[in-house]
């Protein structure tokens, strides 16, 4: 385990502080303009069974590529797109999330296109069939948690830092929300996530194999509850996806425990402390620093991540 220096003077952690707000302001205007252009967009010029699909023009302006680039993704086998009587290219509102994916793990992570196959394909995971039986349907839950909590749309994203247009979206399944978003919205609905699993009534001191429950978020991060019952801890077995994470941090009372068993992954406390941490390594913080992890490998990170209280 590695504590990189910290050397930032009173004013750089002000300026490093403006910075987050000022960015955190222009992802929700992002979120929102993105979100209002695509379901503007779809299906204009479209009639019938392709009214909610994207035209290879309209997707390539909405990620800021050319339609070449889209054109050799397919070639590759990163995406497959529906076709409009065998002759032009249409793209769901779904798909434009992956292409999202694709154009971030080249364009930040700067990831081989092998690489980015492997980690999209981990990100996708199941077929949605499969998605159906073994996933919570997130979205509805989560819109049933606001209404028991009285809140409008609009109260709760602003709790959760997020636009009104990404919860609606998110509730309606159009979007998947991160770890760091469900966390934040949990939390503004005074629950956990825990609550997203149908864990049994009774407590259990064994949890088989067969039996684990298991919650997957946007960009294929992948928890499995290992404790049923407790009351003082949460226990959860993590598997991140090379260039996944948390996008974003969180914060909540208690404290957190990690044990590393495979992979590597990259922890920041507040923005200024980072750790990275690999395979045998442990690593404790307390949970009310604002957190967030990612990947920066190209394998898969397997860890046992501990919270105490039951509070992520």
């Amino acid at each position: 385990m590695r504590l990189l220096p910290r050397n930032l003077a009173t004013e750089g952690y002000n300026e490093v502080v403006s910075s987050v707000t000022v960015q955190s302001e222009k992802r929700k205007k992002a979120e929102a303009k993105d979100l209002h252009h695509a379901t503007r967009n779809a299906g204009n010029g479209l009639n019938g069974a392709h009214k909610g699909l994207l035209t290879v023009g309209q997707t390539a302006r909405l990620l800021g590529i050319s339609p070449s680039t889209l054109r050799v993704w397919e070639s590759i086998g990163l995406v497959t797109p529906a076709r409009s009587n065998g002759r032009f290219r249409l793209y769901s509102l779904q798909m434009l999330e992956v292409l999202k994916r694709i154009k971030y793990l080249r364009d930040a992570k700067r990831l081989s296109m092998p690489g980015i196959k492997e980690a999209i394909e981990t990100w996708v995971g199941k077929s949605p069939a499969e998605e159906k039986d073994d996933q919570p349907e997130i979205g509805s839950r989560l819109r049933r948690m606001r209404e028991q909590c009285g809140l409008s749309i609009a109260e709760a994203a602003r709790r959760a830092d997020i636009s009104q247009g990404f919860l609606s979206s998110i509730e309606l399944s159009r979007a998947h929300p991160s770890v760091a978003t469900l966390q934040r919205l949990t939390s503004a609905y005074g629950t956990t996530i825990l609550d997203f699993y149908d864990l049994p009534k009774r407590p259990s001191q064994v949890v088989h194999v067969k039996d684990r429950k298991a919650l997957e978020t946007k960009g294929g991060v992948r928890m499995e509850v290992l404790s049923f019952g407790t009351t003082l801890l949460e226990c959860m077995l993590f598997r991140v996806p090379p260039g996944a994470g948390s996008e974003g941090a969180y914060s909540h009372a208690g404290e957190e425990f990690i044990y590393m068993l495979s992979g590597e992954l990259e922890i920041w406390l507040d923005e200024i402390e980072r750790y990275s941490i690999g395979s045998g390594d442990s690593f404790w913080f307390k949970s009310t620093s604002g957190h967030r992890f990612f990947n920066p490998s190209d394998r898969e990170a397997v860890l046992i991540w501990i919270n105490t209280p039951p509070s992520f």
